[in-house]
């Protein structure tokens, strides 16, 4: 059964001990990050804070910051599950009589009932701010010492296409400039980015609605990546396995989902730039400042009793390492779909998403390493990816210490080590061009002859089963 709205996922974890209530005034300026480090990196509870200093809104933090939370966050057993059910939806199915014909019907119907769904009103229109909307009721974080101010970490940012009007959905920081304008820390290659200066170019002004605090699917569809053109609130759907329920805003041409609990309406305007961060990022550094488009409120509506969710990043293990994670899984089997090749990936919390995978595969041929490195350096997200390390299938990619065993051993830098340049992420701060520069492969398989290797490979080294079982037999013998 699909959350209604978050609080019903608040309720869920406080049921399975998952939560836990802060009564104690505890204030947005650093002190909730203080606190909230030290309990994520202790894989602690999420956090609602009842009495923030400062606000008569309270303040849920770390929702999503274990494997568990992740997991009942999207319903599932395993996070694997889910691209197997996506999966089974892309698959393509040609029906050849009418016994296949009626077989394939369920599968269209389901899909049709992830549709987002057009509500006149809902719980979000509790309590609408026309005049004088401010931020200031809200308890926006600041989270380390050197950002630039207190920031939004945790938006669901709608807009559209100008020319088409299709809609997109992404979670975009926002740094409070004061109660009426945040910065849109739109990344270059982002589709929120891509409306924006087709706006620009259009001279226009781009509506734009930021809903803070909605289901967990539908927070987590913000994050994902999806391909171009694939609505968000359709794969929020698919999550969910119930449609989003939709209303329009009062003052934007935009919908947002009716459960939301704060929803900030606006605009940004063409040309306008303003100096935005420093920001205590996920990667464990400060990005800096730089200069991004300006959201302007025009009005916030919101529940008479809102929750302000937000989140903190920052050197990993953080809370965002578990819902980059449930990416990786979700999307693997998307990822083995066009590389059959692949076994399995590991996006360590340590590479903070877009700075190291490791990749095992099933080996078959000369070069099948670099032809994977290629391929993934030419995939969607992955196009970020700094270095890439690739594996054969018997190796466990999620134990980092067998993977960096395979490195040590099995590599001759000058022949298994592959430097280009390419795009990166934004947040990369090493290359000399921002966006833009050297990536790194590794090919840490069992070389082969038609790879002009010519010497013996030695085995593992392995115990072997009988002495395996002799030890077994006699365990307790040893008094061990």
């Amino acid at each position: 059964m699909a959350y209604r709205d978050l609080r019903e996922f608040i309720s869920a974890l406080e049921r399975r001990g998952l939560l836990k209530r802060v009564s104690a005034q505890a204030d947005p300026v650093l002190e909730i990050a203080g606190i909230n480090n030290r309990v994520v990196k202790a894989e602690g509870p999420a956090l609602l804070f009842e009495n923030p200093k400062g606000s008569k809104v309270p303040c849920v933090v770390n929702l999503f910051g274990s494997y568990e939370r992740m997991k009942l966050a999207l319903e599932v057993e395993s996070l694997d599950e889910i691209g197997g059910k996506m999966l089974e939806f892309l698959e393509p199915e040609i029906p050849t009589n009418l016994i296949e014909k009626l077989k394939a019907l369920p599968k269209l119907k389901k899909l049709s009932d992830f549709i987002p769904k057009y509500v006149k009103s809902g719980p979000c229109k509790e309590v609408i701010i026309r005049e004088n909307p401010s931020l200031d009721i809200l308890p926006i974080l600041k989270t380390w010492p050197l950002d630039g101010g207190k920031f939004i970490t945790l938006p669901l940012v709608f807009t559209k296409d100008p020319e088409t009007g299709s809609r997109n959905c992404g979670m975009y920081r926002m740094q409070v400039y004061d109660g009426r304008t945040t910065g849109m820390h739109w990344h270059m290659h982002k589709d929120g980015a891509r409306h924006y200066r087709k706006a620009e170019a259009l001279g226009k002004r781009l509506d734009v609605a930021v809903v803070i605090g909605s289901d967990p699917a539908t927070m987590y569809s913000a994050t994902a990546p999806l391909p171009e053109g694939i609505d968000e609130m359709l794969f929020s759907g698919f999550l969910r396995g119930a449609p989003v329920e939709l209303v329009k805003c009062e003052t934007a041409d935009i919908e947002v989902p009716a459960n939301a609990e704060i929803v900030l309406e606006g605009y940004v305007d063409p040309q306008e730039r303003r100096l935005e961060g420093p920001f205590g990022d996920h990667t464990g550094y400060y990005s800096l400042q730089d200069m991004f488009p300006v959201f302007h409120i025009t009005c916030i509506t919101m529940r008479k009793d809102a929750i302000y969710p937000a989140t903190i990043v920052g050197k990993p293990p953080m809370e965002d390492c578990y819902i980059a994670k449930a990416t990786e899984r979700i999307f693997l089997p998307l990822m083995k779909k066009q590389l059959p090749e692949i076994v399995d990936i590991n996006l360590p919390l340590e590479g903070v998403f877009h700075n190291l995978a490791m990749v095992s595969i099933d080996k078959r041929y000369p070069g099948h390493a670099r032809k994977i490195m290629y391929a993934l350096w030419g995939m969607g997200q992955m196009s970020f990816v700094k270095m890439i390390v690739i594996v054969d299938k018997w190796v466990n990619v999620q134990d980092l210490s067998e993977v960096l065993w395979r490195i040590g051993n099995n590599v001759d830098p000058k022949r298994d080590v592959v430097i280009l340049e390419g795009p990166l992420d934004v947040l990369e701060h090493a290359s000399a061009i921002p966006a833009y520069g050297g990536k790194m492969g590794i090919d840490a398989t069992k070389k082969i002859p038609s790879e002009g290797f010519a010497r013996e490979w030695p085995p593992d080294i392995e115990m072997s089963d009988e002495t395996r079982k002799l030890v077994d037999s006699r365990w307790k013998e040893y008094g061990l």
